[in-house]
C-alpha cells in the first residue's frame, strides 16, 4: 500500500487521554502547529478520582463531575471498616465522558485530531522527525507526517517510548481491571453514593487492593496486581458479591498495565518526550493517575515550547526534572509503603488500624487534595513515625 505524506507540524502528539490532550491543548494555545493522535478512544480501568487541585489548576468544569466524594472507607482483611471524611470533597469524572471532552478542548484550541496507530518514528539530517502512522479513518492506510517535536503519550507500554527511550521497557506495572455496573437505586445495604470504598485483602489483590469507587449512576469495581497469575476477573466477582454489586447491570469491562515508577529517562535527547503513563508517573500505593497525567502532560508541552524556541535538546529534561522535584518525594514514600504494608494481610490489618488515627487522616487528605507533603504540623509527623513504628513491631493491636 502507498504511504500518503500528510503534512507538516510544530508538534505530534501521540495519544489522546489526559496527558496527551492537555499537551496538545497547552501547545496549541500557544500558537504551535499540533497534531493530536489518538488510537482508538479506548477507555482505560480508572476509579475516576480527581482532587480539587485538579480542578482548579486545569479548569474542569463542575458539569464533567459525576459525584461528588466526601469520604474514603477502608476494609482490612478482617472485614474491620475505618472510615475516614476527605474534609472537602474529591471529584468523580467517567472516563467514557472525559476524556474526549478534553480532546475536543484540544481541537477548540487549534489542535488537529486523527485517529491512527502509531508505527514508527524516523530522525531526518534537518532535525526533524518523520513518524508514520496506520490511518483508522481510511482501512488503515500507512501516512507519514513530519514534526519538529514528538510527545509520547500512549500510555503504558507506549509504542513511542519502546522506540526511542532507553530502559522504557523496564517499568514494573501492575494490571489494572474493572467492571462499570449501574449503581444501586437502593441504598438499603452497604453501598453509599459518597463514599469510595478501598478493599485491603489478598484475596481482592495480593499486592494492591479493591476498590469500589462511585460515579454517580454508575460504579467502578476493581482491583490491580503485578502477580500475572492472580485472576482479577474473579477477584471482581468477588468483591461485588462482597458488597451487594453481585447483580448490578454490568455496563462494561475493561483491564489494561498501570505503570508504577517514574521513568528514569523521559526524552531522547534529540526531539521526542514523553507524558503520562508513558513516563511512569502514576502513584504507587494508591494508582492515582489523571491529576499526575494531567501534570505530566502540561510540563510535556513547556519543555517542548521551550525546545521549540531555542532549539536546544536540553530543554526536554525540564519535564522529568520539575515533576520529580515537585513530586518525586511523595511517590518515594508511596512507593515504601506498598512495598511494605500492602505485602501480607498481617500487614495490611495493621495498615488498616493505622487509618484510625486523627493524625494520618488529616495529612493523608492535605497530601491528596494539595499534591504536597504537608510541612506545617511537624508535631503531627513525629507523632505519625513513632506509631509507624509501634505497629511494624507489632507493640499495639491492629
Amino acid at each position: 500500500m502507498t504511504t500518503t505524506e500528510k503534512g507538516s507540524f510544530d508538534v505530534i502528539v501521540v495519544g489522546g487521554g489526559p496527558s496527551g490532550a492537555t499537551a496538545a491543548t497547552d501547545l496549541a494555545r500557544q500558537g504551535r502547529k499540533v497534531l493530536l493522535l489518538e488510537r482508538a478512544f479506548r477507555i482505560k480501568p480508572c476509579g475516576g478520582a480527581i482532587p480539587p487541585r485538579l480542578i482548579e489548576d486545569f479548569d474542569i468544569p463542575q458539569h464533567m463531575l459525576v459525584a461528588r466524594i466526601s469520604s474514603a472507607r477502608m476494609v482490612s482483611p478482617t472485614n474491620v471498616k475505618v472510615d475516614m471524611s476527605t474534609g472537602t470533597y474529591v471529584g468523580m469524572v467517567d472516563r467514557e465522558a472525559f476524556d474526549p471532552w478534553l480532546r475536543q478542548r484540544a481541537v477548540d484550541a487549534g489542535a488537529e485530531l486523527r485517529i491512527g496507530v502509531f508505527k514508527t518514528l524516523r530522525y531526518r539530517d534537518d532535525g526533524t522527525v518523520v513518524l508514520s502512522y496506520l490511518d483508522k479513518q481510511r482501512d488503515g492506510a500507512p501516512v507519514d507526517v513530519i514534526a519538529r517535536a514528538v510527545i509520547g503519550a500512549d500510555g503504558a507500554k507506549s509504542g513511542v517510548a519502546k522506540q526511542c527511550i532507553p530502559g522504557a521497557e523496564e517499568v514494573p506495572c501492575v494490571i489494572a481491571y474493572h467492571e462499570i455496573v449501574e449503581s444501586p437505586e437502593n441504598t438499603d445495604g452497604d453501598f453509599d453514593a459518597s463514599r469510595c470504598d478501598v478493599w485491603f485483602q489478598g484475596r481482592f489483590s495480593p499486592d494492591f487492593y479493591g476498590w469500589v469507587f462511585p460515579h454517580g449512576s454508575k460504579t467502578s469495581v476493581g482491583m490491580g496486581t503485578a502477580d500475572p497469575a492472580f485472576s482479577l476477573k474473579e477477584a471482581t466477582r468477588g468483591l461485588r458479591a462482597a458488597t451487594g454489586l453481585e447483580d448490578a447491570h454490568t455496563i462494561r469491562r475493561e483491564g489494561a498495565p498501570i505503570p508504577l515508577k517514574p521513568l528514569k529517562r523521559w526524552d531522547d535527547g534529540r526531539n521526542v518526550l514523553l507524558a503520562g503513563d508513558a513516563a511512569g508517573v502514576v502513584a504507587p500505593a494508591s494508582g492515582e493517575g489523571i491529576y499526575y497525567a494531567m501534570l505530566g502532560g502540561r510540563l510535556a508541552a513547556y519543555a517542548v515550547e521551550e525546545f521549540l524556541v531555542s532549539g536546544d535538546a536540553r530543554a526536554l529534561k525540564s519535564a522529568r526534572k520539575r515533576f520529580m522535584r515537585e513530586h518525586g518525594r511523595v511517590f518515594w514514600v508511596l512507593g515504601i509503603l506498598q512495598k511494605f504494608w500492602y505485602s501480607s494481610d498481617k500487614r495490611r490489618e495493621r495498615f488498616v488500624s493505622m487509618c484510625r488515627d486523627p493524625d494520618v487522616q488529616f495529612l493523608t487528605w492535605e497530601a491528596y487534595t494539595k499534591k504536597r507533603l504537608v510541612r506545617a504540623r511537624p508535631a503531627a509527623h513525629a507523632r505519625i513515625f513513632f506509631k509507624d513504628l509501634a505497629h511494624l513491631f507489632g507493640l499495639v493491636r491492629p
